[in-house]
């Protein structure tokens, strides 16, 4: 019994390190394309009053990283079905939407191409959240916070292309 469960172990440690390291290496490349630009375009830029202070995106994306990984590797340990795989090419989609988001909003200095990937990236989480969500419930509610901040930072990437066009 003790073999089998280090066995189980072992494979869930090595199940978490895929979204861990995605959801690490999204999260390097976005502060990458981010703080370089946060001044002085950034800073130059016309915002709604609805716009948090910018500490405040640090241990927001932290938070929601640690979910989405912590989500997708709940999904991950499922024996393999058709719906798994199209849950986590969701996943997947989501979160190569969510690396592209910085370039294009930061790197590119243009709110109007951030809300062109945000739109869909915002769908693309909702129907993870649904799709994990039919897997493993756990899975599905850990995807709910990214869910919110996501529309949330829709309106604000929508009103900061509004406010400076």
């Amino acid at each position: 019994m003790a073999k089998t469960q280090a066995i189980t172990w072992r494979r869930d440690i090595g199940l978490a390190a895929l979204p861990l390291i995605a959801v690490v290496a999204t999260s390097a490349l976005a502060q990458f394309a981010t703080f370089p630009n946060l001044a002085p375009w950034f800073a130059g830029l016309i915002k709604p009053g609805f716009n948090p202070p910018n500490w405040l995106f640090g241990p927001v994306w932290t938070s929601l990283y640690a979910l989405m990984a912590f989500a997708a590797w709940r999904i991950l340990r499922l024996s393999p079905s058709p719906a798994r795989r199209n849950a986590l090419i969701l996943f997947w989609t989501q979160l190569a939407l969510n690396a592209a988001w910085s370039w294009l909003f930061f790197v590119a200095h243009s709110p109007l191409l951030g809300l062109v990937d945000i739109v869909p990236q915002l769908l693309l989480i909702v129907a993870t959240m649904v799709a994990f969500g039919r897997l493993d419930k756990i899975a599905g509610w850990c995807l709910t916070p990214l869910a919110a901040w996501v529309a949330y930072a829709s309106a604000l990437n929508a009103a900061i292309w509004w406010l400076n066009s």
